[in-house]
Protein backbone atom coordinates (compact mmCIF):
# COMPACT_ATOMS: atom_id res chain seq x y z
CA UNK A 1 0.00 0.00 0.00
CA UNK A 2 1.40 3.52 -0.66
CA UNK A 3 1.06 5.98 2.24
CA UNK A 4 -0.12 9.11 -0.04
CA UNK A 5 -0.93 12.50 1.17
CA UNK A 6 -4.10 11.99 2.41
CA UNK A 7 -3.08 8.74 4.25
CA UNK A 8 -0.48 10.86 6.18
CA UNK A 9 -2.51 13.79 7.22
CA UNK A 10 -5.06 11.45 8.17
CA UNK A 11 -2.54 10.57 10.34
CA UNK A 12 -1.93 13.48 11.78
CA UNK A 13 -5.49 13.82 12.47
CA UNK A 14 -5.49 10.82 14.62
CA UNK A 15 -2.32 10.44 16.47
CA UNK A 16 -1.59 13.92 16.89
CA UNK A 17 -1.81 15.67 20.06
CA UNK A 18 -5.30 18.11 19.45
CA UNK A 19 -3.10 21.18 20.01
CA UNK A 20 -0.42 20.09 17.33
CA UNK A 21 -0.11 22.17 14.32
CA UNK A 22 -1.66 20.21 11.17
CA UNK A 23 -0.22 20.48 7.59
CA UNK A 24 -4.17 20.28 6.45
CA UNK A 25 -4.12 23.55 8.28
CA UNK A 26 -1.25 25.31 7.19
CA UNK A 27 -1.91 28.94 5.70
CA UNK A 28 -0.08 27.85 2.41
CA UNK A 29 2.88 29.45 0.33
CA UNK A 30 3.40 32.67 -0.92
CA UNK A 31 3.46 31.24 -4.42
CA UNK A 32 0.88 28.55 -5.27
CA UNK A 33 1.71 25.47 -6.34
CA UNK A 34 -0.34 22.24 -6.55
CA UNK A 35 0.23 19.72 -3.56
CA UNK A 36 2.40 17.00 -3.54
CA UNK A 37 0.79 12.98 -4.20
CA UNK A 38 2.64 11.89 -1.53
CA UNK A 39 3.60 14.43 1.26
CA UNK A 40 2.39 16.81 3.29
CA UNK A 41 3.20 19.82 3.16
CA UNK A 42 5.62 20.68 6.31
CA UNK A 43 7.55 16.91 4.67
CA UNK A 44 7.76 19.11 1.49
CA UNK A 45 9.39 21.73 3.67
CA UNK A 46 11.82 19.76 4.88
CA UNK A 47 13.01 18.48 1.91
CA UNK A 48 13.69 21.43 0.32
CA UNK A 49 15.31 22.88 2.94
CA UNK A 50 17.85 19.62 3.21
CA UNK A 51 18.31 20.10 -0.58
CA UNK A 52 19.37 23.56 -0.32
CA UNK A 53 22.71 25.00 -1.21
CA UNK A 54 22.68 27.10 2.05
CA UNK A 55 21.80 23.95 4.61
CA UNK A 56 25.10 22.48 2.64
CA UNK A 57 27.26 25.09 3.28
CA UNK A 58 26.70 24.70 6.74
CA UNK A 59 28.98 22.29 7.11
CA UNK A 60 31.97 24.45 6.61
CA UNK A 61 30.77 27.42 8.99
CA UNK A 62 31.52 28.26 12.55
CA UNK A 63 30.12 27.28 15.53
CA UNK A 64 32.64 27.94 18.32
CA UNK A 65 35.79 26.79 16.78
CA UNK A 66 36.38 27.47 12.83
CA UNK A 67 36.11 24.16 11.10
CA UNK A 68 40.25 23.87 10.18
CA UNK A 69 40.86 23.61 13.91
CA UNK A 70 39.99 20.21 14.69
CA UNK A 71 37.72 17.47 12.96
CA UNK A 72 35.50 16.59 16.03
CA UNK A 73 33.93 20.36 17.37
CA UNK A 74 30.72 21.27 15.76
CA UNK A 75 29.91 23.09 12.75
CA UNK A 76 27.25 25.07 12.03
CA UNK A 77 26.05 21.70 10.00
CA UNK A 78 26.33 19.27 12.99
CA UNK A 79 24.74 21.63 15.37
CA UNK A 80 22.06 22.10 13.12
CA UNK A 81 21.39 18.31 13.02
CA UNK A 82 21.91 17.99 16.89
CA UNK A 83 19.20 20.81 17.41
CA UNK A 84 17.06 18.92 14.89
CA UNK A 85 17.17 15.62 16.89
CA UNK A 86 16.42 16.73 20.49
CA UNK A 87 14.12 19.05 18.75
CA UNK A 88 12.13 15.95 16.94
CA UNK A 89 12.24 13.60 20.18
CA UNK A 90 10.22 16.79 22.00
CA UNK A 91 8.07 16.65 19.71
CA UNK A 92 7.04 13.22 19.40
CA UNK A 93 6.74 12.95 23.19
CA UNK A 94 4.23 15.90 23.98
CA UNK A 95 2.50 15.14 20.59
CA UNK A 96 3.43 17.98 18.19
CA UNK A 97 3.88 17.57 14.71
CA UNK A 98 7.30 16.15 14.19
CA UNK A 99 7.76 17.16 10.33
CA UNK A 100 6.86 20.95 11.10
CA UNK A 101 9.44 21.24 14.11
CA UNK A 102 12.27 19.17 12.00
CA UNK A 103 11.79 21.92 9.21
CA UNK A 104 11.91 24.54 11.80
CA UNK A 105 14.91 23.01 13.31
CA UNK A 106 16.96 22.72 10.15
CA UNK A 107 16.44 25.71 8.63
CA UNK A 108 16.93 27.62 12.25
CA UNK A 109 20.66 28.58 10.79
CA UNK A 110 20.57 29.01 7.30
CA UNK A 111 21.21 32.67 7.65
CA UNK A 112 24.28 32.25 9.80
CA UNK A 113 27.50 33.82 8.67
CA UNK A 114 30.74 32.52 8.05
CA UNK A 115 32.57 32.22 11.35
CA UNK A 116 29.98 32.53 13.77
CA UNK A 117 28.81 35.01 15.81
CA UNK A 118 31.81 37.26 15.36
CA UNK A 119 30.45 36.94 11.80
CA UNK A 120 27.31 38.37 12.47
CA UNK A 121 28.45 41.07 14.47
CA UNK A 122 30.74 41.97 11.72
CA UNK A 123 28.39 42.75 9.39
CA UNK A 124 25.75 43.81 11.44
CA UNK A 125 28.46 46.71 11.71
CA UNK A 126 29.42 47.35 8.56
CA UNK A 127 25.41 47.56 7.63
CA UNK A 128 24.71 50.11 10.39
CA UNK A 129 24.21 52.84 7.84
CA UNK A 130 21.96 49.96 5.67
CA UNK A 131 19.61 48.24 7.71
CA UNK A 132 22.04 46.17 9.83
CA UNK A 133 21.90 42.51 9.62
CA UNK A 134 20.13 39.91 12.06
CA UNK A 135 20.73 35.80 11.06
CA UNK A 136 17.06 34.87 11.90
CA UNK A 137 16.24 37.65 9.08
CA UNK A 138 19.14 36.29 7.10
CA UNK A 139 17.65 32.88 7.14
CA UNK A 140 14.24 34.35 5.80
CA UNK A 141 15.43 35.76 3.17
CA UNK A 142 17.54 32.74 1.95
CA UNK A 143 14.65 30.64 2.17
CA UNK A 144 12.17 33.28 0.00
CA UNK A 145 14.96 35.36 -2.22
CA UNK A 146 18.24 34.25 -2.09
CA UNK A 147 17.70 29.93 -3.34
CA UNK A 148 17.72 29.76 -6.76
CA UNK A 149 15.92 26.57 -7.51
CA UNK A 150 12.59 26.94 -9.39
CA UNK A 151 11.91 28.70 -12.60
CA UNK A 152 8.03 29.70 -11.09
CA UNK A 153 9.14 31.52 -7.86
CA UNK A 154 12.42 33.27 -6.03
CA UNK A 155 13.34 30.83 -2.80
CA UNK A 156 11.93 27.77 -1.57
CA UNK A 157 8.43 28.85 -1.11
CA UNK A 158 8.56 27.36 2.21
CA UNK A 159 4.49 27.79 4.06
CA UNK A 160 4.10 30.33 6.03
CA UNK A 161 4.36 28.10 8.99
CA UNK A 162 8.08 27.42 8.60
CA UNK A 163 8.79 30.72 7.83
CA UNK A 164 7.11 32.05 11.23
CA UNK A 165 8.98 29.76 12.91
CA UNK A 166 12.33 30.65 11.29
CA UNK A 167 11.98 34.50 12.13
CA UNK A 168 10.74 33.93 15.79
CA UNK A 169 13.34 31.79 16.82
CA UNK A 170 14.16 33.25 19.89
CA UNK A 171 16.92 32.12 22.29
CA UNK A 172 19.79 34.18 24.24
CA UNK A 173 21.82 34.84 21.16
CA UNK A 174 19.10 35.47 18.71
CA UNK A 175 16.25 37.30 18.13
CA UNK A 176 14.83 39.21 15.46
CA UNK A 177 13.92 43.10 15.52
CA UNK A 178 10.32 43.49 16.04
CA UNK A 179 10.28 45.30 12.69
CA UNK A 180 11.19 42.79 11.33
CA UNK A 181 8.22 40.60 12.08
CA UNK A 182 5.28 42.45 11.36
CA UNK A 183 4.01 39.84 8.63
CA UNK A 184 4.66 37.11 11.28
CA UNK A 185 3.07 38.26 14.77
CA UNK A 186 -0.37 37.37 14.13
CA UNK A 187 -0.85 36.01 18.14
CA UNK A 188 1.57 36.79 20.84
CA UNK A 189 3.51 33.31 20.68
CA UNK A 190 5.13 31.30 18.21
CA UNK A 191 3.38 27.61 17.01
CA UNK A 192 4.10 25.39 19.99
CA UNK A 193 6.54 23.58 17.32
CA UNK A 194 8.44 26.70 16.62
CA UNK A 195 8.96 26.67 20.78
CA UNK A 196 10.19 23.35 20.73
CA UNK A 197 12.89 24.08 18.39
CA UNK A 198 13.69 27.46 20.97
CA UNK A 199 14.75 25.32 23.41
CA UNK A 200 15.94 22.51 21.41
CA UNK A 201 18.41 25.16 19.83
CA UNK A 202 19.32 26.18 23.82
CA UNK A 203 19.56 22.48 25.18
CA UNK A 204 22.09 21.54 21.79
CA UNK A 205 24.43 24.51 22.48
CA UNK A 206 24.85 24.35 26.24
CA UNK A 207 25.53 20.85 26.10
CA UNK A 208 27.59 20.75 23.27
CA UNK A 209 29.82 23.73 24.38
CA UNK A 210 30.63 22.15 27.04
CA UNK A 211 32.21 19.28 25.55
CA UNK A 212 33.97 21.11 22.46
CA UNK A 213 35.36 23.11 25.75
CA UNK A 214 36.68 20.24 28.06
CA UNK A 215 37.78 18.96 24.65
CA UNK A 216 39.91 21.98 23.58
CA UNK A 217 41.20 21.82 26.93
CA UNK A 218 39.79 25.82 27.68
CA UNK A 219 38.37 24.75 30.34
CA UNK A 220 38.19 21.55 32.64
CA UNK A 221 35.80 19.32 34.61
CA UNK A 222 37.42 20.74 38.16
CA UNK A 223 36.01 24.54 36.53
CA UNK A 224 32.62 22.89 36.32
CA UNK A 225 32.33 21.78 39.53
CA UNK A 226 30.85 24.88 40.72
CA UNK A 227 27.66 24.18 38.49
CA UNK A 228 24.74 22.74 40.10
CA UNK A 229 23.62 21.44 37.27
CA UNK A 230 27.12 19.46 36.40
CA UNK A 231 27.25 17.67 39.63
CA UNK A 232 23.44 16.51 39.51
CA UNK A 233 24.72 14.79 36.14
CA UNK A 234 28.00 13.55 37.26
CA UNK A 235 26.25 11.98 40.16
CA UNK A 236 24.02 10.35 38.39
CA UNK A 237 26.50 8.69 36.05
CA UNK A 238 28.90 8.00 38.83
CA UNK A 239 25.69 6.29 40.77
CA UNK A 240 26.24 3.44 37.75
CA UNK A 241 30.03 2.04 38.32
CA UNK A 242 29.49 0.96 34.36
CA UNK A 243 29.66 3.84 33.11
CA UNK A 244 32.71 5.46 34.83
CA UNK A 245 35.48 3.91 31.73
CA UNK A 246 37.60 6.96 31.05
CA UNK A 247 37.49 6.97 27.73
CA UNK A 248 33.68 7.39 27.75
CA UNK A 249 32.46 9.19 30.83
CA UNK A 250 32.75 12.85 29.45
CA UNK A 251 30.03 11.19 27.07
CA UNK A 252 27.89 9.92 29.44
CA UNK A 253 27.76 12.90 31.06
CA UNK A 254 26.92 15.02 28.60
CA UNK A 255 24.09 11.94 27.18
CA UNK A 256 22.72 12.50 30.80
CA UNK A 257 22.90 16.39 30.61
CA UNK A 258 20.71 16.14 27.44
CA UNK A 259 18.03 13.79 28.89
CA UNK A 260 18.28 16.05 31.99
CA UNK A 261 17.27 18.82 30.26
CA UNK A 262 14.80 17.00 28.06
CA UNK A 263 12.92 15.78 31.07
CA UNK A 264 12.85 19.17 32.91
CA UNK A 265 11.05 20.60 30.04
CA UNK A 266 8.92 17.49 29.27
CA UNK A 267 7.67 17.91 32.90
CA UNK A 268 6.99 21.96 32.75
CA UNK A 269 5.71 21.23 29.38
CA UNK A 270 2.91 19.03 30.32
CA UNK A 271 1.73 21.16 33.21
CA UNK A 272 1.17 24.39 31.31
CA UNK A 273 -0.22 22.43 28.63
CA UNK A 274 -2.46 20.72 31.24
CA UNK A 275 -2.94 24.56 32.87
CA UNK A 276 -4.69 26.16 29.69
CA UNK A 277 -6.10 22.87 29.18
CA UNK A 278 -4.65 22.68 25.37
CA UNK A 279 -7.55 21.57 23.17
CA UNK A 280 -5.94 23.42 19.78
CA UNK A 281 -3.02 25.20 18.72
CA UNK A 282 -4.52 29.28 18.63
CA UNK A 283 -4.83 28.02 22.59
CA UNK A 284 -1.10 27.77 22.55
CA UNK A 285 -0.29 30.92 20.58
CA UNK A 286 -2.11 33.16 22.84
CA UNK A 287 -1.56 31.83 25.82
CA UNK A 288 -0.17 34.44 28.31
CA UNK A 289 3.15 33.31 27.44
CA UNK A 290 5.61 30.32 25.56
CA UNK A 291 4.75 26.89 27.17
CA UNK A 292 8.06 25.08 26.05
CA UNK A 293 9.86 26.18 29.12
CA UNK A 294 11.84 24.72 31.74
CA UNK A 295 11.53 24.85 35.25
CA UNK A 296 12.49 27.73 37.41
CA UNK A 297 15.36 25.65 38.93
CA UNK A 298 16.62 24.22 35.59
CA UNK A 299 16.33 28.08 34.83
CA UNK A 300 18.29 29.27 37.26
CA UNK A 301 20.91 26.43 36.59
CA UNK A 302 20.66 26.99 32.90
CA UNK A 303 21.64 31.29 33.49
CA UNK A 304 24.35 29.39 35.66
CA UNK A 305 25.93 27.51 33.06
CA UNK A 306 25.18 30.29 29.96
CA UNK A 307 27.49 32.68 32.26
CA UNK A 308 30.38 30.06 32.79
CA UNK A 309 30.42 28.82 29.12
CA UNK A 310 30.46 33.11 28.31
CA UNK A 311 33.43 33.45 30.45
CA UNK A 312 35.46 30.70 30.21
CA UNK A 313 34.89 29.68 26.54
CA UNK A 314 33.21 32.20 24.26
CA UNK A 315 35.50 34.71 25.88
CA UNK A 316 38.82 32.72 25.67
CA UNK A 317 41.75 34.68 24.50
CA UNK A 318 42.12 32.25 21.71
CA UNK A 319 38.21 32.28 20.44
CA UNK A 320 38.60 36.18 20.83
CA UNK A 321 41.03 36.10 18.47
CA UNK A 322 40.10 34.23 15.65
CA UNK A 323 36.62 36.62 16.23
CA UNK A 324 39.09 39.69 15.58
CA UNK A 325 40.19 38.01 12.86
CA UNK A 326 37.30 37.19 11.29
CA UNK A 327 35.94 41.03 11.92
CA UNK A 328 38.91 42.32 9.97
CA UNK A 329 38.83 40.08 7.05
CA UNK A 330 34.92 40.32 6.40
CA UNK A 331 35.54 43.85 6.55
CA UNK A 332 38.09 43.77 4.10
CA UNK A 333 35.78 41.85 1.62
CA UNK A 334 33.12 43.94 1.88
CA UNK A 335 34.75 47.17 1.62
CA UNK A 336 36.76 46.02 -1.53
CA UNK A 337 33.30 44.15 -2.98
CA UNK A 338 31.42 47.96 -2.41
CA UNK A 339 34.31 49.58 -3.89
CA UNK A 340 35.34 47.83 -6.92
CA UNK A 341 31.77 45.46 -7.50
CA UNK A 342 33.28 44.22 -10.70
CA UNK A 343 34.96 41.69 -8.64
CA UNK A 344 32.00 39.90 -7.56
CA UNK A 345 30.65 36.57 -9.60
CA UNK A 346 28.63 37.49 -12.59
CA UNK A 347 25.27 35.90 -10.86
CA UNK A 348 26.13 38.75 -8.20
CA UNK A 349 26.63 41.47 -10.43
CA UNK A 350 23.50 40.62 -12.49
CA UNK A 351 21.28 40.93 -9.31
CA UNK A 352 23.50 44.63 -8.95
CA UNK A 353 22.47 45.21 -12.67
CA UNK A 354 18.09 44.68 -11.89
CA UNK A 355 18.71 47.99 -9.20
CA UNK A 356 15.95 46.44 -6.71
CA UNK A 357 17.94 46.23 -4.13
CA UNK A 358 21.62 48.38 -2.75
CA UNK A 359 24.66 46.98 -3.20
CA UNK A 360 25.30 46.88 0.12
CA UNK A 361 22.62 44.37 0.81
CA UNK A 362 23.74 41.92 -2.01
CA UNK A 363 27.59 42.30 -0.71
CA UNK A 364 26.08 41.37 2.72
CA UNK A 365 24.25 38.26 1.26
CA UNK A 366 26.99 37.22 -0.58
CA UNK A 367 29.36 37.14 2.32
CA UNK A 368 26.70 36.12 4.47
CA UNK A 369 26.53 33.03 2.33
CA UNK A 370 30.53 32.21 2.63
CA UNK A 371 31.96 29.45 4.10
CA UNK A 372 34.66 29.84 6.73
CA UNK A 373 37.04 28.28 4.01
CA UNK A 374 36.02 30.16 0.88
CA UNK A 375 35.85 33.56 2.83
CA UNK A 376 39.34 32.47 3.48
CA UNK A 377 40.19 31.90 0.05
CA UNK A 378 38.43 34.77 -1.20
CA UNK A 379 40.45 36.98 1.00
CA UNK A 380 43.67 35.82 -0.22
CA UNK A 381 42.80 35.80 -3.74
CA UNK A 382 41.96 39.28 -3.18
CA UNK A 383 44.61 40.51 -1.18
CA UNK A 384 47.67 38.07 -2.17
CA UNK A 385 49.74 39.05 -5.17
CA UNK A 386 50.44 35.70 -5.60
CA UNK A 387 47.06 34.13 -5.07
CA UNK A 388 44.62 34.07 -8.37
Amino acid sequence: MIIDRNIQEKRERDYLAPYAFLSQNSSGRQWSEPECKYRTAFQRDRDRIIHSKAFRRLEYKTQVFAYYEGDHYRTRLTHTLEVAQIARSVAQYIGANEDLTHAIALAHDLGHTPFGHAGEKSLHHLMKDFGGFEHNRQSLRVVDLLETRYPDFPGLNLTFETRSGIIRHTTRYDQAPEEMLSEFITSPNPALEAQIVNIADEIAYSCHDIEDGLRSGFFTEYDLAGLGIWNEVTKLVKERPTLMDENTFLYQCIRFLIDFFIRDVLGRTEHLLTAIRAEKPEQIMTASGPVVLFSDTMQEWKTQLDSFLYNKFYTHYKIMRMQYKADRLLSDLFKEYVQRPFQLPPSIRRRIDKGDQSLERIVCDYIAGMTDRFALNEHRTLFLPYEY
